[in-house]
C-alpha cells in the first residue's frame, strides 16, 4: 500500500477527510432504506489522493492524458476532441479544472479533456471517491469512472466497467451509477440514478463514491447509500475481482446526451476538489 500525508492543504479540508469517514460510517447505517442489502465493512485509511494542490498540469505521477477522438476506440460517438491543453484542462485554485470548448480543432467541433490513472494506479477495493461540482446544459457528459486493468488485453465489456458517477448536463437534479460486464453492458447495463432533492447538482460541490469489495459495489452522494450492486444482480460474469483505474472526463455530445443545444453556452467546467481511495 501506499500511504500518504497531506500537505499544504487547509484545516477545513483536512477536516473533510477525518469527516468523511464518521459520515460513511453513519451512512452505512441510516443510508439504505430498508428494502436495500446493507452488508458493508467501511474502508477507513486512506492510501491514496490528490488533492489538487499544486497549479498548472495534473500530477503526471498520477495522471495520463488520453488525447484525440471516439476513433481512438473508447468513443460513444462524441462529438468533443480531448486534449492536454491548459485550455481544457488545468489545476488551479486547489481543484482541477475540465473545461468543454465549442471551437474547431482537428475536425471536431468541441474539445474537452480525459485522464487516467492507468499504470500508475490500479486499485482493487475500497472506497473510492471524489469531490465534484458539475456543469449544466444538454450534451454535456461529465464522468468518473473505472476501467479493468486488463482493458488493453480483454475486450470491453469483459474488462469490466464501473461507473461512479455519470450525469447528463441537461439533468441537473440527477446522477447515475453504472456497472457494465459480459452480458450487461450498454442499454442492458446494471444501473440505478439518485436524484438531489431541492437542489442541482452544478450549484455546489458533491462527493460521489462507491465502496467496492469481492461480493457487492455500493454507490453514495455525500453521506447517502443509494444502491447495491452483488453478483446476484448482473446476468453475467462478475468481473470486479481485479484490479481497475480510474478515468475523470467530460464528453460533449455522444449516444447518452446529444448533441449541445441552443441553450448549451461554453465553456464549461467540471470542478474536481480530490479524489481519494480508502482501504
Amino acid at each position: 500500500m501506499l500511504f500518504i500525508t497531506l500537505t499544504k492543504k487547509s484545516k477545513m479540508k483536512k477536516n473533510r477527510i477525518r469527516n468523511v469517514v464518521l459520515i460513511g460510517a453513519l451512512s452505512l447505517v441510516l443510508g439504505c432504506s430498508t428494502d436495500e442489502k446493507q452488508t458493508v465493512v467501511t474502508k477507513t485509511q486512506l492510501v491514496w489522493s490528490d488533492e489538487f494542490d499544486t497549479t498548472g498540469a495534473p500530477d503526471s505521477n498520477k495522471w495520463n492524458f488520453n488525447i484525440g477522438t471516439g476513433s481512438n476506440g473508447w468513443g460513444n460517438n462524441e462529438l468533443q476532441y480531448y486534449t492536454d491543453r491548459s485550455q481544457n484542462i488545468k489545476v488551479e485554485d486547489g481543484m482541477l479544472k475540465i473545461t468543454a470548448l465549442n471551437e474547431l480543432y482537428l475536425g471536431s467541433s468541441y474539445t474537452s479533456a480525459r485522464i487516467t490513472t492507468k499504470g500508475k494506479l490500479d486499485q482493487k477495493y475500497g472506497r473510492i471517491e471524489a469531490r465534484i461540482k458539475l456543469p449544466w446544459g444538454k450534451g454535456l457528459w461529465p464522468a468518473f469512472w473505472m476501467l479493468g486493468s486488463n482493458s488493453d488485453t480483454v475486450t470491453w465489456p469483459q474488462c469490466g466497467e464501473i461507473d461512479i458517477m455519470e450525469y447528463l448536463g441537461n439533468r441537473p437534479t440527477k446522477i447515475f451509477g453504472t456497472v457494465h460486464g459480459p452480458g450487461y453492458s450498454g442499454g442492458a447495463s446494471i444501473s440505478k440514478e439518485y436524484e438531489l432533492a431541492n437542489n442541482r447538482f452544478d450549484n455546489d460541490f458533491h462527493v460521489f463514491g462507491i465502496e467496492w469489495d469481492e461480493n457487492y459495489i455500493n454507490y453514495y452522494v455525500d453521506d447517502v447509500l443509494y444502491n447495491q450492486i452483488t453478483p446476484e444482480d448482473v446476468p453475467g460474469e462478475w468481473v470486479f475481482n481485479q484490479s481497475f483505474y480510474i478515468i475523470l472526463n467530460m464528453a460533449v455530445g455522444g449516444n447518452l446526451p446529444g448533441s449541445p443545444n441552443g441553450e448549451t453556452t461554453f465553456p464549461q467546467t467540471m470542478l474536481v476538489d480530490y479524489v481519494r481511495i480508502y482501504q
